[in-house]
């Protein structure tokens, strides 16, 4: 603020000086002394501006909010323009922005799109060609766009109060959907590879990680092995057996996968266990039965969605009356219960209701691609109506994909994951559960599940766990609200160190509106799945109050789902 205020001295000197000059026009020139700064250029002025900038605080507030360059690195550059990280563009703009070749950039909300190539001082806001006050660039390892010129093209407002140090930038459009009325990812190169399950019941891993596979693209362009994920979890299946998503997510969740499918590949019967997952999936978030908005907003920013339906086929030959394969279009009306998982790509609310084989109220269609192979539908994709009873009702998206050098270390009991609930009939509830540390390290996240939409939570962490009385001496070391329920890994505000040998608890405040069983748990529920679930590898303790604290052998012979995660 210091040096803001400097500068904001000298403008005003200079300006006091340019009106000195003009209201003595008449006197005679050369009598007059120039004023250095007022010849200053932009080329020496800018870089002045921006290195004062650059060096106080500066914040950058974007629909109301609000980040700071102490933790996000903007920067004001030589053209005098807010250079901003477009790693943050997806959630600080909530639209869709992805890279292309490394070398393209394209943002897109509802119907407006920008597109943008590396160093180049033109753009195309739709079908226009623009000029840029500062191009697309790369810095190290981070992307960056220029704010000024981006909030422009999709339809923001967009101010720098020079006093402040601070920018603020606002949707101006009144329409309060941030997705346009059809999208397809294959026309922006982010489906995976069609791939065909054959005989086997694995629809629910090629769904899986072929969304994950979405979520990564077109960034990265990468093929998951569905024989680790079906034959190397916790699971007690085989591939005949079928499965569903929550086993997905407790096999990524538990960094057991995923592997490339070069070094498992499918359909030959074997796997190989010792392999280490290649990427580490830290957010799976659940979006709420048929809340197509929602829905339609996940494929929009992150990719893929994986859902299931009720599917009256039984590969890509097969012939029904809920499917016009005519125009690869089915829609199931009915009171089965979903039987099939596949991903929805994309949608069309004006798909018309006459391309199905079944009458129907309205328009409207998801983009489905499948696992029966190109042969089926589309190339391997169809459309599901809107109508159909099913789709929609579970869902997945893959929302936080990491590189493996994220943590050095898992700390889990939970490898099923989510198999149920436990609570006290009522919507908030304290759990805890212990580990011993196996080196000198430095906890620095907890993973665990959101129940329910709106889950409130605290993360605390205890060290040097001696007994239940050892949880009261407990820090605080995050919290907040996760708007959808799912999986999520949530970072510390600060890593706590522990030593090597030392029991150290993670314990978990969970709400949960409306829930009366809000802690997500491992148990043996008497499924074939689960039968060879181990409930002797945690160390776990609930409470009603955060007060007296019980083992949760005692409540049910369980196992938290609360990780931990730790860098040497």
């Amino acid at each position: 603020m210091k040096n803001s205020k400097r500068y904001i001295l000298f403008a005003w000197c200079l300006a006091a000086v340019f009106l000195l000059r003009f209201s003595i026009m008449g006197l005679d020139r050369a009598d007059i002394a120039t004023f250095r700064g007022g010849t200053l250029k932009q080329s020496v002025w800018n870089p002045l501006i921006a290195n004062d900038v650059n060096g106080g605080l500066l914040r950058v507030v974007i629909d109301n909010k609000e980040y700071t360059n102490e933790n996000v690195p903007f920067y004001m550059d030589e053209n005098r323009s807010i250079m901003i990280p477009v790693s943050i563009l997806r959630d600080a703009f909530n639209c869709s922005a992805h890279i292309y070749g490394g070398t393209e950039l394209l943002v897109e909300k509802r119907s407006n799109t920008a597109h943008f190539w590396m160093d180049q001082q033109t753009a195309a806001a739709g079908e226009e060609e623009v000029s840029l006050t500062s191009a697309f660039t790369k810095v190290g390892d981070e992307y960056y766009v220029s704010l000024n010129d981006l909030s422009k093209m999709i339809g923001y407002g967009y101010s720098f109060d020079i006093a402040e140090n601070s920018v603020t930038t606002a949707d101006t459009s009144e329409n309060t959907t941030v997705i346009p009325t059809r999208y397809d990812l294959r026309e922006r190169g982010r489906v995976s590879q069609i791939r065909d399950q054959g005989s086997y019941g694995t629809c629910w891993a090629f769904a899986a990680t072929s969304a994950l596979e979405s979520s990564l693209m077109p960034e990265q362009n990468l093929l998951f092995s569905v024989d680790h994920m079906t034959m190397s979890n916790s699971f007690s299946v085989n591939q005949y057996d079928g499965g569903e998503y929550t086993m997905g997510m407790a096999y990524l969740a538990a960094w057991q996968g995923p592997v490339y499918e070069t070094d498992d590949p499918y359909g030959d019967g074997e796997t190989d266990g010792s392999l280490s997952p290649v990427k580490h999936v830290q957010e799976m978030r659940i979006i709420d039965g048929k809340d197509y908005e929602s829905i339609k907003a996940a494929v929009f920013k992150y990719g893929g969605v994986q859902t299931s339906l009720y599917s009256t086929l039984n590969g890509s030959q097969k012939s029904s009356s809920f499917y016009d394969a005519k125009n690869h279009a089915y829609c199931y009306i009915g009171t089965q219960k979903p039987n099939h998982d596949v991903v929805i790509i994309g949608w069309d609310d004006n798909y018309p209701k006459e391309n199905f084989s079944v009458p129907l109220e309205g328009d409207g269609a998801f983009i489905c691609q499948n696992s029966w192979g190109s042969g089926f539908g589309e190339d391997g994709v169809f459309y599901v109506s809107y109508y159909d009873t099913n789709i929609g009702t579970h869902n997945i998206v893959y929302t936080r994909v990491d590189d493996t050098d994220n943590y050095s270390h898992i700390y889990q009991s939970d490898l099923c994951g989510w198999v149920g609930k436990m609570g006290y009939e009522k919507e908030d509830i304290y759990g805890a559960n212990v580990f011993t540390a196996e080196s000198a390290q430095k906890i620095a996240a907890a993973g665990f599940y959101a129940t329910g939409s709106n889950t409130e939570y605290e993360v605390y962490i205890v060290r040097d766990f001696k007994n239940v009385s050892s949880l009261f001496d407990r820090k605080k070391v995050a919290e907040g609200v996760l708007e959808q329920g799912g999986y999520y890994t949530v970072d510390f505000s600060e890593p706590v160190e522990v030593s090597k040998g030392e029991r150290f608890a993670v314990m978990l405040y969970l709400r949960t509106p409306g829930a009366t069983h809000p802690m997500a748990i491992e148990y043996d529920s008497g499924e074939k799945a689960l039968r060879n679930v181990d409930l002797e590898d945690g160390e776990g303790y609930i409470s009603n109050n955060g007060m007296r604290f019980i083992d949760v052998k005692t409540k049910q012979d369980c196992n938290l789902c609360i990780k931990a995660y730790a860098n040497d």
